[in-house]
């Protein structure tokens, strides 16, 4: 069981990112773009956020709060809050939902099972997961909602040029 806890902690996560790779060379060009500009303006966000709420909050690893329990993989002893992770699955579900929803939700059931495998593997604690899935809602709404203002704007001034 732990070989698995392992994989879903350590190597799942670099699936989630293919997968909204292939889905991205399956979309059309208006949509390519769309969603690279939600990837850009999410991703950047997720890592400021990531960033604050790690300066306002520390929570030491499960390791390093209870020495009996042993991580299952190497890791450093560093803030646990949030799971950087978490954040980047969920992120990048959600910006592939507008795109592909049964994919979508696939991707967003692996988050949720990485970021168990994470309190599993004695890395990260629950409150840690919930704190990157909540980081990750937030940046991808907010890479959707700006790049659909772009796109706005730029067919207002499309209409106005002509």
């Amino acid at each position: 069981m732990n070989t698995v806890i392992v994989v879903l902690a350590q190597y799942v996560p670099f699936l989630v990112p293919l997968a909204a790779g292939v889905v991205w060379l399956t979309l059309d060009r208006t949509d390519k773009i769309s969603l690279a500009i939600r990837a850009i303006i999410a991703f950047a966000l997720a890592l400021v956020l990531i960033k604050v709420a790690g300066m306002v909050h520390t929570d030491p690893r499960p390791f390093v709060v209870d020495p009996s329990l042993k991580p299952l993989f190497p890791h450093p002893a560093d803030n646990g809050f949030p799971s950087d992770h978490t954040t980047m699955v969920v992120t990048v579900s959600l910006l592939v939902l507008a795109y592909r929803r049964w994919t979508a939700i696939v991707l967003l059931v692996v988050s949720a099972l990485v970021g168990w495998a994470r309190v599993a593997s004695h890395v990260h604690h629950t409150e840690d997961i919930i704190a990157g899935a909540v980081i990750g809602i937030v940046a991808a709404l907010v890479g959707y909602w700006a790049e659909r203002a772009i796109a706005r704007r730029r067919a207002a001034r499309a209409v106005a040029a002509s």
